[in-house]
């Protein structure tokens, strides 16, 4: 898989990707949250990043297809499930990326699997995703063992046509970001890289059934409506973590 990667905003490892992947039927939902609500969420060593001063939280529904290692033909139990992120932003020697603060995803090998190798707080759930006249309806209820109830009922649809978002906007300090980060149980801190093409982002709409994830986080999410933005597919690679120095 050939990705463009000039647009990113420091070099890709010089490396191979160790993972490949298809994000698809994909919506970023996002709220603006007091930055003194997240902060306690975070190991030492990650900044809270902000926009004009502004923290935000993302809700971010999807699909995963051709999910496999770099040479590894994709598998149908294994490499296609839906996943559900709840993401804020956060910066490590210079370098923004996304923290999660949980993952839910349909797949309980994929699951134990990034627990293990990628220390993600990834969490069993029993998940739904159909398009239907127009709209890409999402149920996820997590299931995981101890962990905490969450649950996300919504359905969206885009509203207009995909286009590269402007740099020094909103949309692309939101979306443009090209690593995530992860803390182990020392509380180490570990960057993944990420490489793709510029997201075509489409505006979007979404009506809202229930939403938990943020519950037992002690910061439930404004009743105010979203921003909205959706997209259709986007091909990824990922590289294996690296230690942040902190």
């Amino acid at each position: 898989m050939h990705l463009e990667k000039d647009h990113r905003p420091w070099p890709a490892p010089a490396r191979p990707p160790t993972l490949r992947m298809r994000w698809c039927d994909l919506a970023f939902l996002h709220w603006p949250v007091p930055a003194s609500a997240l902060k306690k969420h975070l190991p030492p060593g990650l900044e809270l990043d902000v926009f004009e001063g502004q923290a935000w939280v993302g809700v971010v529904p999807f699909r995963m297809e051709d999910v496999a290692p770099r040479g590894v033909p994709a598998l149908p139990w294994l490499s296609a499930f839906a996943e559900l992120n709840l993401r804020t932003y956060v910066v490590a020697e210079g370098k923004p990326g996304v923290w999660f603060f949980t993952l839910d995803a349909a797949n309980p090998v994929a699951v134990r699997v990034a627990r293990a190798l990628m220390h993600l707080p990834y969490f069993d759930a029993a998940m739904r995703c159909e398009k239907r006249e127009g709209w890409t309806h999402y149920a996820s209820e997590r299931t995981h063992r101890g962990a905490a109830a969450a649950e996300l009922r919504a359905r969206y649809r885009a509203t207009g046509a995909a286009s590269p978002v402007q740099r020094g906007t909103l949309e692309h300090w939101l979306v443009e970001r090209y690593c995530l980060y992860a803390a182990d149980g020392q509380r180490r801190i570990f960057r993944g890289e990420i490489a793709h093409t510029p997201w075509p982002l489409q505006p979007g709409v979404v009506e809202m059934e229930a939403n938990t994830l943020t519950d037992a986080l002690g910061f439930p999410l404004s009743d105010a409506p979203p921003l909205v933005h959706c997209a259709q597919r986007l091909d990824v690679v990922a590289w294996s973590l690296e230690a942040v120095k902190v």
